[in-house]
């Protein structure tokens, strides 16, 4: 069964992932943050199927 998803859901599960991220950045450090933003990238690559790197055209993570 697939489950679906509104705007806000997403829009809301981003949030979040972006305030866990601004507490985490202030803990750790920038070698640490910088592999957590790594993970957290190929993580939601894999799970939405597009890598970030491809579809911003960088080369690395956005």
């Amino acid at each position: 069964m697939l489950l679906s998803t509104t705007d806000e859901d997403v829009l809301a599960a981003a949030e979040a992932l972006g305030e866990e991220l601004t507490q985490t950045q202030s803990e750790a450090t920038e070698s640490e943050f910088e592999t957590i933003l790594e993970e957290c990238t190929e993580a939601i690559s894999e799970e939405i199927g597009i890598r970030y790197d491809d579809a911003c055209d960088t080369g690395g993570c956005c």
